[in-house]
Protein backbone atom coordinates (compact mmCIF):
# COMPACT_ATOMS: atom_id res chain seq x y z
CA UNK A 1 0.00 0.00 0.00
CA UNK A 2 1.26 3.47 -0.85
CA UNK A 3 0.37 6.82 0.70
CA UNK A 4 0.43 10.20 -1.02
CA UNK A 5 2.35 12.99 0.72
CA UNK A 6 2.48 16.75 0.18
CA UNK A 7 5.43 18.75 1.48
CA UNK A 8 5.26 22.46 2.23
CA UNK A 9 8.34 24.62 2.71
CA UNK A 10 10.09 22.51 0.10
CA UNK A 11 12.61 25.19 -0.82
CA UNK A 12 14.05 25.31 2.73
CA UNK A 13 16.49 23.01 4.48
CA UNK A 14 13.90 21.11 6.53
CA UNK A 15 11.47 20.67 3.62
CA UNK A 16 14.29 19.63 1.32
CA UNK A 17 15.46 17.02 3.82
CA UNK A 18 11.93 15.66 4.16
CA UNK A 19 11.81 15.28 0.37
CA UNK A 20 15.24 13.60 0.29
CA UNK A 21 14.06 10.94 2.75
CA UNK A 22 10.61 10.49 1.21
CA UNK A 23 12.18 10.01 -2.24
CA UNK A 24 13.63 6.74 -0.90
CA UNK A 25 10.57 5.69 1.09
CA UNK A 26 9.02 2.60 -0.54
CA UNK A 27 5.47 3.37 0.57
CA UNK A 28 5.25 7.11 0.00
CA UNK A 29 4.32 8.76 -3.28
CA UNK A 30 5.30 12.43 -3.31
CA UNK A 31 2.46 14.69 -4.41
CA UNK A 32 2.31 18.48 -4.17
CA UNK A 33 5.59 20.22 -3.41
CA UNK A 34 4.85 23.62 -1.95
CA UNK A 35 6.63 26.87 -1.19
CA UNK A 36 5.61 30.50 -0.81
CA UNK A 37 7.91 33.13 -2.28
CA UNK A 38 9.52 30.49 -4.52
CA UNK A 39 6.26 29.15 -5.96
CA UNK A 40 6.46 28.67 -9.72
CA UNK A 41 10.14 27.70 -9.74
CA UNK A 42 11.59 24.30 -10.55
CA UNK A 43 12.63 22.42 -7.44
CA UNK A 44 15.93 21.57 -9.13
CA UNK A 45 16.89 25.25 -9.15
CA UNK A 46 16.62 25.43 -5.36
CA UNK A 47 17.39 21.85 -4.28
CA UNK A 48 19.75 20.56 -7.01
CA UNK A 49 20.68 17.48 -4.96
CA UNK A 50 17.11 16.13 -5.29
CA UNK A 51 17.71 14.67 -8.75
CA UNK A 52 14.56 12.58 -9.04
CA UNK A 53 12.39 15.59 -8.17
CA UNK A 54 14.30 18.27 -10.06
CA UNK A 55 11.55 18.93 -12.63
CA UNK A 56 8.80 19.38 -10.07
CA UNK A 57 7.35 22.90 -10.09
CA UNK A 58 6.73 24.42 -6.67
CA UNK A 59 3.12 25.33 -5.97
CA UNK A 60 1.92 27.89 -3.48
CA UNK A 61 1.46 26.58 0.06
CA UNK A 62 -2.31 26.74 0.27
CA UNK A 63 -4.90 24.47 1.82
CA UNK A 64 -6.26 23.73 -1.66
CA UNK A 65 -2.88 22.48 -2.90
CA UNK A 66 -2.16 20.42 0.22
CA UNK A 67 -5.60 18.86 0.67
CA UNK A 68 -6.38 15.51 -0.94
CA UNK A 69 -3.17 13.83 0.26
CA UNK A 70 -2.90 11.11 2.87
CA UNK A 71 -0.03 12.95 4.56
CA UNK A 72 0.94 16.62 4.74
CA UNK A 73 4.33 17.83 6.02
CA UNK A 74 4.36 21.45 7.18
CA UNK A 75 7.95 22.70 7.15
CA UNK A 76 6.97 26.31 7.77
CA UNK A 77 8.15 29.15 10.04
CA UNK A 78 6.83 29.14 13.60
CA UNK A 79 3.32 30.52 13.73
CA UNK A 80 2.49 29.64 10.12
CA UNK A 81 1.42 26.00 10.50
CA UNK A 82 -1.57 26.24 12.80
CA UNK A 83 -3.89 28.11 10.45
CA UNK A 84 -3.26 25.71 7.57
CA UNK A 85 -3.44 22.59 9.75
CA UNK A 86 -6.79 23.64 11.18
CA UNK A 87 -8.31 23.58 7.69
CA UNK A 88 -7.04 20.15 6.65
CA UNK A 89 -9.35 17.12 7.03
CA UNK A 90 -9.10 15.33 10.40
CA UNK A 91 -8.22 12.04 8.71
CA UNK A 92 -5.16 13.57 7.00
CA UNK A 93 -1.92 12.82 8.84
CA UNK A 94 -0.39 16.25 9.41
CA UNK A 95 3.26 16.45 10.49
CA UNK A 96 4.24 19.89 11.79
CA UNK A 97 8.00 20.51 11.73
CA UNK A 98 7.48 23.94 13.31
CA UNK A 99 6.91 24.75 16.98
CA UNK A 100 3.20 25.57 16.82
CA UNK A 101 1.94 22.39 18.50
CA UNK A 102 4.86 21.22 20.67
CA UNK A 103 4.14 22.86 24.02
CA UNK A 104 1.53 21.74 26.54
CA UNK A 105 1.50 25.10 28.31
CA UNK A 106 -0.29 28.02 26.66
CA UNK A 107 1.45 30.32 29.15
CA UNK A 108 4.91 29.08 28.12
CA UNK A 109 3.99 29.43 24.44
CA UNK A 110 2.87 33.02 24.92
CA UNK A 111 5.99 33.86 26.94
CA UNK A 112 8.46 32.51 24.38
CA UNK A 113 6.58 32.97 21.10
CA UNK A 114 4.28 35.91 21.87
CA UNK A 115 1.15 34.70 20.11
CA UNK A 116 -1.95 32.63 20.78
CA UNK A 117 -1.34 28.97 21.59
CA UNK A 118 -2.62 26.69 18.80
CA UNK A 119 -2.98 23.59 20.97
CA UNK A 120 -0.89 20.50 21.66
CA UNK A 121 -0.30 17.51 19.37
CA UNK A 122 1.43 14.18 20.11
CA UNK A 123 5.15 14.82 20.39
CA UNK A 124 7.21 13.15 17.68
CA UNK A 125 10.15 11.71 19.62
CA UNK A 126 9.38 7.96 19.76
CA UNK A 127 12.30 6.99 22.03
CA UNK A 128 11.50 9.55 24.74
CA UNK A 129 10.81 7.99 28.14
CA UNK A 130 7.68 9.59 29.57
CA UNK A 131 7.54 7.92 33.00
CA UNK A 132 9.48 5.68 35.34
CA UNK A 133 7.81 2.50 34.06
CA UNK A 134 9.64 2.61 30.74
CA UNK A 135 6.71 3.90 28.66
CA UNK A 136 7.88 5.64 25.49
CA UNK A 137 6.40 8.49 23.51
CA UNK A 138 5.94 6.17 20.52
CA UNK A 139 2.76 4.82 22.11
CA UNK A 140 1.18 8.24 21.55
CA UNK A 141 2.19 8.21 17.87
CA UNK A 142 0.63 4.93 16.72
CA UNK A 143 -2.34 5.86 14.55
CA UNK A 144 -1.99 9.59 15.27
CA UNK A 145 -3.24 12.04 12.64
CA UNK A 146 -1.51 15.11 14.11
CA UNK A 147 2.17 15.05 15.11
CA UNK A 148 4.41 17.84 16.41
CA UNK A 149 8.03 17.28 15.39
CA UNK A 150 10.42 18.22 18.22
CA UNK A 151 12.97 20.98 17.91
CA UNK A 152 16.46 19.80 17.01
CA UNK A 153 18.04 20.97 20.27
CA UNK A 154 15.31 19.33 22.40
CA UNK A 155 15.76 16.05 20.50
CA UNK A 156 19.40 15.80 21.52
CA UNK A 157 18.90 17.18 25.05
CA UNK A 158 15.96 14.90 25.86
CA UNK A 159 17.68 11.80 24.53
CA UNK A 160 20.73 12.76 26.60
CA UNK A 161 19.04 13.15 29.99
CA UNK A 162 15.64 11.43 30.03
CA UNK A 163 16.98 7.99 31.09
CA UNK A 164 18.50 9.41 34.26
CA UNK A 165 15.36 11.26 35.25
CA UNK A 166 13.08 8.32 34.46
CA UNK A 167 15.25 6.11 36.69
CA UNK A 168 15.18 8.63 39.56
CA UNK A 169 18.95 9.07 39.52
CA UNK A 170 19.12 12.83 38.88
CA UNK A 171 18.17 15.95 40.80
CA UNK A 172 15.58 18.14 39.02
CA UNK A 173 17.33 21.44 39.74
CA UNK A 174 20.65 22.78 38.46
CA UNK A 175 20.49 21.04 35.08
CA UNK A 176 22.88 22.67 32.60
CA UNK A 177 22.76 22.07 28.85
CA UNK A 178 25.14 23.58 26.31
CA UNK A 179 24.70 22.66 22.65
CA UNK A 180 26.55 23.52 19.45
CA UNK A 181 24.62 23.48 16.16
CA UNK A 182 25.54 23.71 12.53
CA UNK A 183 24.31 26.75 10.63
CA UNK A 184 21.52 24.89 8.81
CA UNK A 185 19.61 25.00 12.08
CA UNK A 186 18.97 28.70 11.43
CA UNK A 187 17.19 28.01 8.14
CA UNK A 188 17.98 28.88 4.55
CA UNK A 189 17.02 32.57 4.51
CA UNK A 190 19.98 34.86 3.94
CA UNK A 191 21.29 36.30 7.24
CA UNK A 192 24.51 38.38 7.44
CA UNK A 193 25.75 36.65 10.60
CA UNK A 194 25.53 33.27 8.83
CA UNK A 195 27.71 34.23 5.88
CA UNK A 196 30.71 31.97 5.43
CA UNK A 197 33.12 34.80 6.20
CA UNK A 198 31.36 35.39 9.53
CA UNK A 199 31.02 31.75 10.59
CA UNK A 200 34.20 30.06 9.39
CA UNK A 201 36.79 29.70 12.12
CA UNK A 202 34.47 31.07 14.79
CA UNK A 203 31.92 29.96 17.38
CA UNK A 204 29.37 32.17 19.09
CA UNK A 205 26.55 31.84 21.63
CA UNK A 206 23.01 33.10 21.21
CA UNK A 207 19.73 32.93 23.12
CA UNK A 208 21.76 33.21 26.35
CA UNK A 209 20.19 33.55 29.78
CA UNK A 210 17.16 31.32 29.35
CA UNK A 211 15.92 33.24 26.31
CA UNK A 212 15.99 30.45 23.72
CA UNK A 213 12.57 29.17 22.66
CA UNK A 214 13.54 25.55 23.11
CA UNK A 215 13.96 25.98 26.88
CA UNK A 216 10.33 25.22 27.83
CA UNK A 217 10.22 22.32 25.37
CA UNK A 218 13.23 20.65 26.98
CA UNK A 219 11.85 21.24 30.47
CA UNK A 220 8.49 19.80 29.41
CA UNK A 221 10.03 16.56 28.15
CA UNK A 222 12.35 16.07 31.12
CA UNK A 223 9.50 16.76 33.55
CA UNK A 224 7.47 13.95 32.00
CA UNK A 225 10.38 11.55 32.38
CA UNK A 226 11.03 12.67 35.97
CA UNK A 227 7.42 12.89 37.11
CA UNK A 228 8.11 16.35 38.55
CA UNK A 229 9.19 19.80 37.27
CA UNK A 230 12.76 20.04 35.99
CA UNK A 231 14.59 23.36 35.78
CA UNK A 232 17.30 23.84 33.17
CA UNK A 233 19.84 26.41 32.04
CA UNK A 234 20.19 26.09 28.27
CA UNK A 235 22.81 27.82 26.13
CA UNK A 236 22.93 27.22 22.36
CA UNK A 237 26.01 28.02 20.30
CA UNK A 238 26.65 28.33 16.57
CA UNK A 239 29.40 26.10 15.17
CA UNK A 240 31.22 26.51 11.83
CA UNK A 241 29.70 23.44 10.17
CA UNK A 242 26.66 23.03 7.91
CA UNK A 243 24.82 20.36 9.92
CA UNK A 244 24.99 18.49 13.21
CA UNK A 245 24.41 19.12 16.91
CA UNK A 246 26.70 18.27 19.80
CA UNK A 247 24.91 18.59 23.13
CA UNK A 248 26.66 18.41 26.49
CA UNK A 249 24.15 18.02 29.32
CA UNK A 250 24.98 17.79 33.02
CA UNK A 251 22.85 17.22 36.10
CA UNK A 252 23.47 16.55 39.77
CA UNK A 253 23.15 12.90 40.71
CA UNK A 254 21.05 11.84 43.68
CA UNK A 255 22.92 10.94 46.85
CA UNK A 256 24.72 7.62 46.65
CA UNK A 257 24.27 7.11 42.89
CA UNK A 258 27.25 5.33 41.33
CA UNK A 259 28.80 5.41 37.87
CA UNK A 260 27.68 1.80 37.35
CA UNK A 261 24.05 2.68 38.13
CA UNK A 262 24.15 5.56 35.66
CA UNK A 263 25.57 3.46 32.85
CA UNK A 264 23.10 0.67 33.48
CA UNK A 265 20.17 3.12 33.30
CA UNK A 266 21.24 4.58 29.97
CA UNK A 267 22.18 1.26 28.41
CA UNK A 268 18.89 -0.33 29.46
CA UNK A 269 16.92 2.68 28.22
CA UNK A 270 18.31 2.42 24.69
CA UNK A 271 19.23 -1.27 24.38
CA UNK A 272 16.29 -1.96 22.04
CA UNK A 273 16.38 1.38 20.18
CA UNK A 274 17.76 1.10 16.66
CA UNK A 275 18.26 4.86 16.26
CA UNK A 276 19.97 5.61 19.61
CA UNK A 277 23.31 4.12 20.68
CA UNK A 278 25.17 4.43 23.97
CA UNK A 279 28.81 4.08 22.93
CA UNK A 280 31.27 1.81 24.75
CA UNK A 281 33.03 3.43 27.68
CA UNK A 282 35.84 5.72 26.61
CA UNK A 283 34.49 6.36 23.10
CA UNK A 284 33.03 9.85 22.70
CA UNK A 285 30.52 10.93 20.04
CA UNK A 286 31.37 13.20 17.11
CA UNK A 287 28.89 14.94 14.82
CA UNK A 288 30.53 13.50 11.70
CA UNK A 289 29.60 9.99 12.87
CA UNK A 290 25.87 10.65 12.46
CA UNK A 291 25.89 13.00 9.46
CA UNK A 292 23.14 12.08 7.03
CA UNK A 293 21.62 9.44 9.34
CA UNK A 294 18.61 9.22 11.62
CA UNK A 295 20.89 8.17 14.44
CA UNK A 296 21.85 9.58 17.84
CA UNK A 297 25.04 8.59 19.64
CA UNK A 298 25.60 9.16 23.35
CA UNK A 299 28.29 8.81 25.98
CA UNK A 300 28.10 9.50 29.70
CA UNK A 301 30.44 9.69 32.66
CA UNK A 302 30.13 10.48 36.35
CA UNK A 303 32.13 13.49 37.48
CA UNK A 304 32.67 12.51 41.13
CA UNK A 305 34.31 15.81 42.04
CA UNK A 306 31.21 17.79 41.06
CA UNK A 307 28.69 15.05 41.81
CA UNK A 308 27.27 15.34 38.29
CA UNK A 309 26.60 13.11 35.33
CA UNK A 310 27.95 14.47 32.04
CA UNK A 311 26.18 13.25 28.90
CA UNK A 312 27.19 14.05 25.35
CA UNK A 313 24.75 13.43 22.51
CA UNK A 314 25.24 14.00 18.78
CA UNK A 315 22.62 14.07 16.04
CA UNK A 316 22.24 15.39 12.53
CA UNK A 317 19.95 18.36 13.16
CA UNK A 318 18.25 18.00 9.76
CA UNK A 319 17.69 14.24 9.98
CA UNK A 320 17.15 12.90 13.52
CA UNK A 321 16.55 16.49 14.64
CA UNK A 322 13.87 17.25 12.04
CA UNK A 323 13.03 15.33 8.86
CA UNK A 324 14.15 11.87 9.96
CA UNK A 325 12.30 12.17 13.24
CA UNK A 326 9.25 13.32 11.29
CA UNK A 327 9.31 10.29 8.97
CA UNK A 328 10.02 7.92 11.89
CA UNK A 329 6.90 9.29 13.61
CA UNK A 330 4.93 9.07 10.37
CA UNK A 331 5.81 5.39 10.04
CA UNK A 332 4.33 4.79 13.48
CA UNK A 333 1.21 6.76 12.58
CA UNK A 334 0.70 4.70 9.42
CA UNK A 335 1.40 1.35 11.07
CA UNK A 336 4.62 0.79 9.11
CA UNK A 337 7.91 -0.56 10.47
CA UNK A 338 9.53 2.35 12.28
CA UNK A 339 12.70 2.33 10.19
CA UNK A 340 10.99 2.29 6.76
CA UNK A 341 12.80 4.58 4.34
CA UNK A 342 15.14 5.97 6.98
CA UNK A 343 18.95 6.21 6.66
CA UNK A 344 20.50 4.07 9.38
CA UNK A 345 24.16 4.70 8.58
CA UNK A 346 26.13 7.93 8.52
CA UNK A 347 28.47 9.15 5.81
CA UNK A 348 32.24 9.59 6.02
CA UNK A 349 34.52 11.37 5.71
Amino acid sequence: MTFSAAVSGASGYAGGEVLRILAGHPQIEIGAVGAHSNAGQRLGELQPHLHSLADRVLVDTTVENLAGHDVVFLALPHGASAEIAAQLPPETVVIDAGADHRLDSAEAWNQFYGSEHAGTWPYGLPELLVDSSGTRQREQLRGATRIAVPGCYPTSALLALAPGFAAGLLEPQDVVIVAASGTSGAGKAVKPHLLGSEVMGSMSPYGVGGAHRHTPEIEQGLAKAAGEPVQISFTPTLAPMPRGILTTATARVAEGVTAAQLREAWEQAYAAEQFVTVLPEGQWPATKSVAGSNHAQLQLVLDPHAGRVVVTCVIDNLVKGTAGGAVQSLNLALGLPEDTGLPLQGVAP
